[in-house]
């Protein structure tokens, strides 16, 4: 099974398009984790690991984040799991990228920056098993400053979704990130690229509208995207009750 066969599985199994961002600075984290996880699994389709949250502890934070990978990976194998790394450097460092994220760690996929292009990105393209999520139109506010500049009457994010859909993703594992912020540019973005997974990150605290993401964003089968919660989950008094809650939102618009 490929990680969009296991996502796609997942997400027909529960009928949830929702992902629980695990991105606390809590410490111990493995601990905080596993009372997360273990509250809102049977409503999370996937997980999404934000490495900077543990790699800003040290050598004792790459430890809890690789406890809380044994733990999913050992618990609830069934649910996908995105390294969000933002990764992207020339080829043969790629290479040890991707054999410590997929093969150490043990992720199903990670977020990846384009601007090297195809060949830099080679060492996760290649991985037929895996997920590449390469970013496009991200939710920040200042994300257009580069993403929204012009290229022969195009934007560059335009550009890019034609690039990845037509030339990139040979081995069908490639997914785009793609912000909740901006319902239009997904709409758009999901004309160009058919029925690929959208990662879509900006739900709730940044200020992305469900109803907006799933009516610009749902593909031809109603799946296609992995709506994104942290801290509106994560932070709440039940966060098991947040996760049904978003859920059942996403739900209403399918």
């Amino acid at each position: 099974m490929t990680a969009v066969e296991k996502y796609n599985a997942r997400v027909e199994k529960i009928n949830s398009l929702v992902c629980v961002g695990l991105d606390t600075a809590e410490f111990p984290q493995f601990e905080f984790n596993r009372r997360i996880i273990d509250q809102t699994a049977k409503f999370a389709a996937a997980y999404k690991l934000n490495i900077a949250f543990y790699e800003s502890h040290g050598e004792a934070g790459l430890a809890e984040l690789k406890k809380t990978m044994d733990y999913l990976r050992a618990t609830y194998p069934e649910i996908f799991t995105i390294c969000d790394a933002k990764r992207g450097d020339i080829g043969h460092t790629n290479e040890k990228y991707a054999k410590a994220i997929f093969d150490y760690l043990g992720f199903d996929a990670v977020t990846l920056h384009p601007y090297l292009g195809r060949e830099a990105l080679e060492p996760f393209l290649n991985r037929a098993d895996k997920a590449a999520i390469i970013l496009c139109k991200t939710s920040n506010l200042g994300g257009g400053e580069l993403q929204d500049l012009q290229i022969s009457g195009n934007p560059l994010w335009r550009v890019l979704a034609e690039k990845v859909f037509k030339d990139w993703n040979t081995n069908g594992n490639c997914m785009l990130v793609v912000g909740g912020t901006y319902p239009k540019e997904l709409a758009e973005i999901r004309k160009i690229v058919g029925d690929m997974t959208l990662l879509v990150p900006g739900i709730g605290v940044q200020g992305g509208d469900v109803r907006a993401v799933c009516e610009a964003g749902l593909n031809s089968q109603k799946y296609g995207l992995i709506i994104n919660s942290s801290r509106g989950i994560i932070f709440a008094d039940d966060p098991g009750a947040a996760a049904r809650k978003l859920r059942d939102e996403i739900n209403e618009y399918r």
